[in-house]
C-alpha cells in the first residue's frame, strides 16, 4: 500500500529575472526633443514558503520537482514600471524545514501558520534611462538589463510538531495505546513494523483541554546506525516536547529495553535525553503483581512511570495525568 506520508522532497526552485529598464524618449506635440522618459523593469516573483496548519505531509510536492516564479516585465514610457513577477508560494506544513542539498545549511523554517519566509528573492528590475539623464548628457540612451533570478536545489524536511512522542520498540503497543487515548486509526498488527510511518492524536483532557501525540514507527538496537526504519523517523522525536517510552511490561527484561531505546536517541542526537520522560509499561493485564514489583525495583529513581492495559482501560487515566502534569512541569 502506498502512504500518503511524505516527510522528505528535493526540488528544484527558481525564482523570476527582473525586467529590463526602457529607453525611450518624451515625444509630446510643440516638444522638438523630450528627454528619456523609460520606466523601471518590474521585480521577478519571489519563491516564498509558507505554513499551513491544515497540511501534515508533503506529498502535494511529491512530484513537483521544478518549480519557477514569473518573470518581471520590461519597464514602459512615461516612466512607467513594468509589472512585477508573480510570486511562488509553497505550502508546507508546520514543523518543515528547508536545507541546502550542498551544504545542509539550515535556510529556513516554518513553525507558525501563515508563516512566510523568502527562499529565493527574485531579482531587481533594471532602472530606465530617465535614471540615466545628467547635465551633461540630456538624452541618455542607456538603460540597464533586470538581474537574473536565483535557482537552487532544495531539500524540504517535515519534523512532526506534539507534544508527547511515543518511544519503543516495534510490537510493543504503540498504535494500539494512540487509537485507545485518541481518535486515530493507526494501522494495529500483531507483527513488528506494522507502523510504516508517523501518525498524529489529539488526546482530549479534563476541562477542554488537550494534547498531541506522535506515534514513531518502531525503534531496534542500531536504529541510530540506520537498521530497521533506521534514521528516517528518528529526527521526527526531536520535534517532540516530552518523550512517553513505551516498553511491554511482559516482555523479559523490559528496563533492558527501555536502556537501549536511551541509549539509541543519545547516539542520534544527545540533546534528545535533555527533554522530559515518562515510561509507560504495556500489558499490565498480562503480568502478576510479583512481576510488577520486580520491574519497579529496576525503575530509575525519580522518573516519572505508569502500567497500564490499552486491553482493559486499567491505567488509561493515571497515564492522561501523568503525560498532563509532565507537559506543565517541563513547559
Amino acid at each position: 500500500m502506498t502512504s500518503n506520508f511524505i516527510d522528505y522532497v528535493k526540488i528544484n526552485l527558481k525564482s523570476g529575472n527582473g525586467g529590463r529598464g526602457f529607453t525611450h524618449f518624451r515625444r509630446e506635440k510643440f516638444v522638438d526633443k523630450g528627454g528619456p522618459d523609460g520606466g523601471d523593469g518590474g521585480r521577478g516573483g519571489h519563491i516564498i514558503l509558507r505554513g499551513n496548519k491544515q497540511l501534515w505531509t508533503l506529498i502535494h510536492l511529491k512530484y513537483q520537482k521544478h518549480i519557477k516564479a514569473d518573470h518581471g516585465e520590461s519597464g514602459g514610457k512615461s516612466r512607467s514600471t513594468g509589472k512585477q513577477g508573480k510570486d511562488i508560494y509553497i505550502d508546507v506544513p508546520l514543523g518543515t524545514i528547508a536545507k541546502s542539498p550542498e551544504t545542509n545549511e539550515k535556510l529556513a523554517e516554518i513553525i507558525d501558520d501563515g508563516q512566510e519566509v523568502i527562499l529565493l528573492p527574485g531579482g531587481m528590475g533594471g532602472l530606465g534611462n530617465y535614471h540615466f539623464k545628467t547635465s551633461t548628457n540630456q538624452a541618455a540612451e542607456y538603460s540597464q538589463p533586470g538581474i537574473s533570478g536565483q535557482e537552487a536545489w532544495v531539500i524540504l524536511e517535515l519534523k512532526l510538531l506534539a507534544d508527547i512522542g511515543l518511544v519503543g520498540f516495534p510490537n510493543a503497543g504503540k498504535s494500539t495505546l494512540l487509537s485507545t487515548i485518541s481518535a486515530a486509526r493507526p494501522e494495529i498488527g500483531d507483527y513488528p513494523f506494522t507502523t510504516l510511518v508517523p501518525n498524529l492524536g489529539v488526546v482530549q483532557y479534563h476541562d477542554f483541554k488537550s494534547f498531541v501525540v506522535a506515534d514513531i514507527p518502531g525503534i531496534i538496537e542500531g536504529a541510530s546506525e540506520g537498521k530497521g526504519l533506521g534514521l528516517r523517523f528518528l529526527r521526527h522525536i526531536e520535534r517532540n516536547s516530552n518523550l512517553l517510552f513505551l516498553i511491554d511490561s511482559s516482555s523479559e527484561k523490559p528496563l533492558n529495553e527501555y536502556k537501549t531505546l536511551v541509549n539509541e536517541l543519545e547516539k542520534f542526537n544527545p540533546e534528545l535525553l535533555d527533554k522530559g520522560r515518562i515510561i509507560a509499561f504495556s500489558k499490565m493485564d498480562l503480568i502478576n503483581n510479583t512481576t510488577r514489583k520486580k520491574i519497579e525495583k529496576k525503575i530509575p529513581q525519580g522518573l516519572p512511570y505508569v502500567f497500564f492495559s490499552s486491553k482493559t482501560n486499567e491505567g488509561i487515566a493515571e497515564l492522561k495525568d501523568l503525560i498532563w502534569n509532565s507537559l506543565n512541569e517541563n513547559s
